[in-house]
């Protein structure tokens, strides 16, 4: 307030309190409400934490999802032994959401071999990729800086999967929504790719949930791919 030149009553009139309120938080160490700090924070040019830092705690901490095995600060810091154990241990489910993915079949080869291996012991497998002629598929490499680029890796994905059409348990489709997030699920294991604008889904964190319940993160996002798999078509096999 010193440096400002501001005065009790004009600090008090620009958040339209008390001038004996404003001398109280001066003089007393007194913590206004959350929203006539803000105001004030404001009014003054400095951050509300830095002026009462007790309104950190004025919201309800929130424990850390049981959900939540591990956080990863980017998709690259993800082993790709991570994706292939889950699915090696999958017994009911095997949910793909991406655009392209190719990492998964450059690093491990045998990725189609592990799906139908899963598939021929009863496991249901949905592979679902971006429609390279979609305009949200488009519009995603224009906003990477990727060009055309994410086009021709959706092509690519597309002929890594092809192989698996008409496989018993498993479907591949192809999609053409904004994709918020990339998911991998196999049963009750999800690790979610959450997608930053303009940069590249490696970039991007992931979070690996275990489904703990009804109604929680897990379930939001299986949600998510069952809506986006009833919007999109099956890919068709070729010749």
């Amino acid at each position: 307030m010193a440096a400002g030149g501001w005065t009790y009553a004009a600090l008090a009139k620009a958040v339209e309190v008390d001038p004996k309120s404003v001398e109280r938080w001066v003089n007393l160490g007194r913590t206004p409400r959350r929203s006539t700090a803000l105001e004030a924070a404001e009014a003054l040019g400095e951050d509300v934490h830095a002026l009462w830092p007790a309104l950190r705690q004025a919201r309800p901490a929130r424990a850390i999802s049981p959900e939540l095995v591990a956080l990863y600060e980017q998709r690259a810091d993800v082993p790709v032994s991570k994706f292939v154990d889950m699915m090696t241990q999958a017994r009911e489910r095997i949910d793909v959401l991406v655009y392209a993915a190719v990492f998964l079949h450059e690093a491990y080869p045998r990725l189609n071999d592990l799906l139908r291996e899963r598939a021929a012991e009863g496991c249901t497998v949905r592979i679902a990729v971006g429609d390279a002629d979609s305009e949200n598929v488009q519009a995603r490499g224009q906003e990477e800086r990727f060009g055309h680029g994410i086009e021709s890796r959706c092509r690519l994905a597309v002929m890594h999967y092809g192989s698996l059409i008409g496989t018993p348990n498993v479907e591949v489709r192809a999609h053409g929504t904004t994709l918020y997030n990339s998911l991998y699920r196999a049963d009750d294991q999800q690790l979610v790719n959450a997608h930053v604008w303009g940069m590249n889904a490696y970039g991007a964190p992931v979070w690996h949930l275990r489904r703990s319940g009804d109604g929680g993160m897990f379930d939001t996002y299986a949600e998510s791919f069952n809506a986006v798999w009833a919007t999109a078509a099956p890919v068709q096999q070729e010749g």
